[in-house]
């Protein structure tokens, strides 16, 4: 794993523009072509192998959670768990997620698994596909998710209900209606009949106790962009426990056991030998270097890294009331100055590609660059 220096496209903004790539530049570069990382094919191997296996692992960490009633360890409201179980035992359809690694010495290390909500798929699935076709179209990279979204979604069909497939997240947030739209289109390629509506707009039918879309119309089948432990902080979530069309929601609600990271303890206390999972506890007991993590937290939020019992990095934000996980602190490779955690996406039960965020602190937040790839 090699980071590269190179030059961005002339007017790569309008490139990735035409994409439908709206949020390539806020206040700081997101999108980030002066750079790349280049792989060998061994190194590809290795980072899939590892995806597949930890997918796994994480399958029999879920029933592990439900075998032993650890719930209280997420903070999971038991009204939900009932049909947590249900979505398990049912084997409701689910279609995606990335697992964030440390990948430095030949050492692949897992941070954390974003399994409900995951962002960044389109970057990596589309934008940097089309940046390698004008960089260098001779080389290829570990990027499979396209074809496989399209394929699992047409898969998915048989296991929906018979109607049209709502697809939702809140307004005004271009990055997560780009992702939202882009899993759309897969699965209008996929064959599924689709329509949009934002989460806000979401109905509830008192007198039928369903849930319905602007036109009136039932929804029965929806992917949301939005997470599980939000709909459940409001009464949105009873309803959904009250839905009589019990309306299949993907990602479904036994992911939101994968996307709390309390499961880390858990796969370190299930699978404490392999290379793959770092120790983790739920109380700081007596390790000195750790990071601080809140159970559920986003873009990097209320984090704390501490070596040798002294702070060295923290962010500030809205998380962890629910509670923290420690963490053992695995030092991020550094490439000039540069942290890269690379984003590994499981898309139908498979190992698909990766996405690299790149941040100058130890800490990947929202100010996190995205570098493309490729394999050489």
């Amino acid at each position: 794993m090699e980071r590269i220096v190179t030059n961005p496209r002339n007017n790569w903004q309008s490139a990735v523009e035409k994409l439908g790539f709206g949020f390539h530049t806020t206040t700081v570069p997101y999108w980030d072509e002066s750079a790349y990382y280049s792989f060998t094919m061994p190194e590809v191997l290795k980072l899939e192998k590892a995806t597949a296996e930890l997918w796994d692992l994480c399958l029999g960490a879920v029933q592990h959670v439900m075998d032993n009633n650890l719930y209280h360890q997420f903070g999971i409201p038991e009204y939900i768990i009932p049909l947590i179980e249900k979505s398990w035992t049912e084997d409701h359809p689910a279609i995606y997620g990335r697992f964030d690694f440390a990948y430095k010495n030949g050492e692949i290390k897992l941070l954390e698994f974003n399994a409900d909500t995951p962002t960044s798929l389109y970057e990596a699935g589309i934008v940097q596909w089309f940046w390698l076709q004008d960089f260098d179209k001779s080389k290829d990279q570990f990027n499979s998710i396209h074809e496989k979204l399209i394929s699992y979604w047409r898969y998915l069909k048989n296991y929906l209900y018979k109607d049209t497939l709502h697809f939702t997240c809140l307004k005004e947030t271009l990055e997560d209606l780009t992702n939202t739209e882009y899993m759309r289109d897969c699965a209008m390629q996929g064959g599924l009949e689709t329509d949009l509506i934002f989460i806000d707009d979401i109905g509830w039918d008192e007198g039928r106790e369903v849930f319905v879309d602007t036109q009136n119309k039932d929804i029965k089948n929806i992917f949301k962009l939005y997470p599980w432990e939000w709909m459940l902080q409001d009464e949105f979530g009873k309803h959904i426990v009250a839905d009589k069309n019990k309306t299949l929601w993907v990602e479904p609600a036994w992911k939101m056991i994968l996307s709390n990271k309390a499961i880390l303890p858990i796969l370190w206390q299930l699978y404490p030998k392999c290379p793959y999972i770092l120790p983790a506890f739920y109380e700081a007991n007596q390790m000195s270097s750790y990071v601080k993590k809140p159970i559920l937290s986003r873009e990097g939020a209320n984090i704390e890294v501490v070596q040798n019992n002294v702070s060295i990095e923290k962010t500030e934000g809205e998380y962890g009331k629910e509670g923290y996980i420690y963490q053992e602190l695995y030092s991020l490779p550094r490439y000039g100055g540069n942290y890269p955690i690379i984003g590994s996406w499981v898309i139908g039960q498979q190992p698909a590609g990766m996405g690299i965020r790149e941040s100058t602190s130890l800490i990947t937040n929202n100010t996190s660059r995205f570098i493309p790839h490729l394999i050489d």
